[in-house]
Parts: C-alpha cells; structure tokens; sequence
C-alpha cells in the first residue's frame, strides 16, 4: 500500500461525513453574507445600521465565547451540532417569511444575526472539540483533516457562495435564506449520522463561570498554548488595521475603481487556499514549528509589501503571499491544539484561543485607523509589519518545533496512563 493510500485509510468514513456537512454549511453562510448587506439595502441606507450589524457577528464570541465553551466541555458535543443547526435553520425560515409577508425590518434583522451569531459559537466550539475524539487525536491526522476543511470552507463560502447569493438575491430576496436554511438543515441531518461518542462520566455540577475560568487557567500555564494563542492575536491586531484601511488605501493611493477592489481582495483569497494546501508540504519539510515560524516572517514581509507598493501589481503580489500564509496558519494551529489538549477541556481552550484572537482585531481596527488618519494611510501597513516581525519571534520562541513535539510526546502519554488505569477498573453488571 503506497503513502497515499495510507494517508486516505486515517481518515475515516465519518469524518467525511462532517466534511459534507461543512462544505454545503459553508456554501450556505456564502450565500447568506452576501445576501444580507444586499437585503439590508432594502431596508435602510445608514451607515450607522450596518456598523452596528458588522457589530452584532462579533458580540456572540465577545459574550458567550467563554460560557459556550464550558457548555460544550458539559454537553455531548455532537448532539449540540445537531440542535444548534436545527435553531439556526428554523431562524432562517422565520426571516424568509417574515420578508414574505413584510414583517421583517432591520431590528428583527439584526436580531437573528445576533442569534445566528450565538449557534456560531456553540456549533463552532463543538465541532472543534468533535474532531480530535473522531480521529483519535493523532497530529498528523488532524492536520490533513483541518486541510480538506478549511480549503472546502474558503472555496464554497469565500468564492462560490457569495456568487450565488447575489444571483439568488436578485431572483427573489427570501430565496438565499431559504437556501442557508437548507444548508442547515443538511448539515444537522448528517451529523446525525456520526458515530455517538462515549458518554461522559458524571461529575459534580459546578458553576459555569468557575468551568470557563478553569479553560482560561489551563491555557495561561501552557506555554504552547499561551503561544497559540498569542500568535493569531497579534496578527488579527496588525490586520484588524490594514483591513480598516484596505478600501481608502486602494482608491487614494493604488487608483483602483469597484471593479479592480473586488479582484484585488480576491487575490487573498486564492493565496489562502493555496496556501491551506501547503500545510502537509511545509510540515514535512519544516516540523509544523518551522512552518509556523515562515509563515509569520511571510506575512510581515507581505504586509510591508503591500505598504510600499508603487502599484495595484506589486500590493496584489504581497496579498497573495498574505493570504497564503494565513491560510497555513488557519491549519497549523487549530491541529496541534487538538492533539494536545484533553478531551475535557477542548471545548474551553478552543473558546480562550478563539476569544483572545478575535478579540484583537477590533483593537488593531481603531489603530489603524487612527494612525492612518495621524500619519497617512501607508502607515498602518509599515507599523503592522513591526508588529507581525514580533509575532515572528513568538512564533521561534512560544511554538518552536521542541516544544511542540515535547507537547505531542506529553500529551500522547498521559492518554496512554488514562487508558491503562482505566483497563484496571472492575467490570460492572
């Protein structure tokens, strides 16, 4: 049996299952991000309002992250995806109808993108933590796996579903909802499928804050995880500015019209899937330390790029290199992450990581913003760069290739010690 056949034999039929059920999940939040601006249209034109609404898709992490981590620590992880999809579906119809019959306006629309917002978290902290009891927690596995994921999830939801929103938009604007709703539907109808995972032993009800804080314990004394972490932080700080920026920048300085601005953003996005696609080739040839450490030092060489470009070409260039790297780090990662931490806490430690870099990006937003408003619009690229060449160092230092396999190690025999012990317990009737 040749590699390929060996590596196609890890993943198993199920987790193929949950790569369906993301692909059309994906293609659905596709459609409805593009939809909703455009339905938004119909109801208001302030500026205020769609702030508020970019607002709303942040709030949910920002209120719930940590409390819905704990929740899925407590909960089976796979019944969770199941309801949380079926809310969401059954959210989604409401608001087709509601446009039908004319009761929908921008608070009930704000309203179900808050709730929306609310089962993003608790699917999303879920499926992470689903994963790695899937594909026994084995790195290289997971690594592969998070790869067909995250390349599915930016060819269908950052490419081919928001094409097809703006087209279902303008046949009829309840049919991209109705068209998300039945994505979820899907995806809640295949997960069902997936294998039960064993029920968790009963253990004394706590508090919920006292479970999320224990998550936040756990990361803060695990230097790996502490760089983890910290890694996305400190790039969503520095991107958070350049994005807040990207528009003006690309008009004032690259002389780019609407037309040219939507194909220079596309330029990320094929850097990012190719670079999702990398990830097994730079692991084998870096360690997954090394790698993350290229992708850090390509992306403040990407961003600096992009600050002193003379032209649309020269920043174009440095947005692929960008989004490739990024893509890469979307996989390296969420995979170590999975492999090492314990099953009991995935759920927590996966909504730290995700809150601390989430949160980071707003920041950075009101950064940028500032300085390119102090200095010039150039600005926010240079000085990110400084940003992302500290990140480069953390990256060496926090999540080097040592570290990394000494966690793996660790993490590998604690799982066989928990399995010894609980080969030794009595048999019961």
């Amino acid at each position: 049996m040749n590699e390929r056949s060996i590596n196609r034999a890890k993943l198993p039929g199920a987790f193929h299952r949950v790569w369906a059920a993301s692909a059309v999940s994906s293609l659905g939040d596709g459609i409805y991000f593009s939809a909703l601006p455009l339905l938004a249209l119909t109801l208001t034109h302030d500026s205020t309002v769609f702030g508020v609404m970019e607002a709303v898709s942040l709030l949910p992490w920002l209120l719930f992250g940590l409390i819905g981590g704990a929740l899925v620590d407590r909960w089976d992880r796979r019944r969770t995806m199941v309801i949380t999809d079926l809310c969401r579906c059954a959210l989604l119809v409401v608001a087709a109808v509601a446009s039908v019959d004319g009761f929908l306006n921008i608070s009930v629309l704000i309203a179900i993108g808050f709730l929306l917002g609310i089962g993003g978290v608790l699917f999303d902290t879920a499926s992470v933590a689903y994963l790695p009891e899937l594909l026994a927690r084995d790195q290289q596995t997971l690594q592969r796996a998070n790869t067909r994921l995250q390349g599915t999830q930016r060819a269908l939801g950052g490419f081919v579903g928001p094409s097809v929103g703006s087209l279902l938009f303008a046949l009829s604007r309840t049919v991209p909802f109705a068209a998300d709703a039945a994505s979820f539907l899907f995806s809640s109808l295949t997960i069902r499928t997936l294998p039960v995972p064993p029920k968790k032993p009963a253990k004394p009800k706590t508090f919920i804050l006292k479970d999320a804080r224990i998550g936040i314990s756990y990361v803060l004394h695990h230097k790996l995880l502490v760089g983890l972490a910290v890694r996305p932080a400190i790039g969503n700080f520095a991107f958070g500015g350049t994005t807040a920026v990207l528009a003006l920048y690309a008009h004032d300085t690259l002389h780019l019209g609407s037309a040219g601005y939507g194909a220079f953003l596309t330029t990320q996005a094929v850097g990012g899937l190719a670079g999702t696609f990398a990830t097994g080739w730079l692991i084998r040839r870096l360690g997954t330390g090394g790698a993350l450490t290229l992708t850090a030092s390509v992306e403040a060489a990407a961003l600096l790029g992009i600050g002193v470009s003379v032209n649309a070409y020269c920043a174009g260039a440095g947005l692929v290199a960008l989004g490739a790297a990024v893509g890469a780090d979307m996989t390296l990662g969420p995979s170590v992450r999975q492999a090492i931490v314990p099953d009991e806490l995935m759920g927590r430690v996966t909504a730290v990581s995700r809150l601390t870099a989430m949160s980071a990006a707003p920041l950075g937003a009101l950064f940028g913003g500032w300085l390119a408003h102090l200095v010039g619009l150039r600005a926010p690229f240079l000085v990110g760069a400084g940003v992302l060449v500290l990140m480069t160092g953390v990256a060496a230092r926090l999540t080097s290739n040592k570290r990394i396999d000494d966690a793996l190690v660790k993490a590998a025999r604690v799982r066989e010690e928990a399995a010894a012990d609980t080969s030794f317990l009595p048999e019961t009737a």
